[in-house]
């Protein structure tokens, strides 16, 4: 049981952003979210005060954040699409400051060339793109001059939509053909393999069958050759499972995050992140018999 696990992560490269170059194969990386939305489903209005974002962003990376991954558009089910213009007036103030304070990459959770482009000028890192290079046919190239990661994620129909009566025939495998013609759209526009992530997209399109069904089969997405990104953290899935709200959904998060780190993810995005980083320092001693 132990050497397959190891072997889970063993073989991965190195995810390179920017001027970072994440190891993969040492441990597991916390993605510390931070959402400057009035809407999103966690924590829409906590930090649409720039200055109270900034604050959050400096005490995460304190308490163990790898990535900062900045957010000015809700992608919850049922959310409004937000302009470019009206995401960098969210945005703009935070990244110039955090990218001169943080020692860690910033993500732009983003599917606009325009605000990629300019928060990447301002010291950005990586793009997040939930809809994988599909909606904005700049972007991409953007991502490759900039020489930035990417997180390219799957996700059935839209935010608007996606919720509606999801149906697959065989998940794993319609995700990870998903995800194989997002890394090679990504490869022709110029991006290399190394500055990609992957990311199967819990409760994007899924139900909660479907997002238990993701994470029992995360290994079978290595084969891809890319870091695997996941996001469980207090998702609507474990409130179903467990019946508990959004602010009790830790205990349930923290067991989600072990287990897709037993099941290879690299990368785990997160609300709480001293707790989960107890969770993967833990879970990478176990699963690595070290620490």
């Amino acid at each position: 049981m132990y050497s397959s696990k190891i072997k889970k992560n063993s073989n991965m490269h190195k995810f390179q952003c920017g001027k970072y170059i994440l190891d993969l194969s040492r441990r597991t990386y916390i993605m510390g979210v931070l959402n400057v939305t009035p809407d999103s489903f966690s924590d829409g209005g906590d930090y649409l005060d720039q200055n109270k974002a900034i604050e959050h962003a400096l005490k995460m990376e304190k308490q163990g954040a790898d990535i900062i991954d900045i957010g000015a558009e809700s992608t919850r089910p049922g959310a409004k699409q937000v302009s470019a213009d009206d995401q960098l007036l969210r945005i703009e103030y935070a990244v110039k400051i955090l990218a001169k304070k943080l020692k860690v990459p910033i993500s732009i959770d983003t599917s606009s060339s325009i605000v990629a482009q300019h928060c990447l000028e301002l010291g950005a890192s990586i793009i997040n793109d939930v809809f994988a290079l599909r909606k904005d046919a700049k972007l991409a190239k953007v991502i490759a001059e900039y020489k930035a990661g990417v997180i390219l994620m799957h996700m059935d129909k839209t935010p608007w939509d996606m919720q509606k009566n999801p149906q697959y025939k065989n998940i794993a495998v319609e995700i990870k053909a998903f995800l194989n013609q997002a890394k090679q759209r990504a490869i022709k526009s110029g991006i290399k393999q190394q500055r990609i992530m992957l990311d199967p997209g819990i409760g994007f399109g899924k139900t909660t069958e479907h997002n238990l069904e993701i994470i029992n089969n995360l290994a079978c997405f290595k084969s891809l050759g890319c870091g695997i990104l996941i996001g469980t953290s207090r998702k609507s899935f474990i409130g179903k499972v467990l019946n508990l709200p959004i602010k009790e959904r830790e205990f349930g998060t923290a067991a989600s995050i072990a287990l897709s780190i037993a099941n290879g993810a690299n990368v785990v995005r997160v609300h709480n992140v001293q707790q989960m980083r107890q969770v993967s320092g833990l879970s990478d001693a176990i699963i690595r018999q070290g620490f």
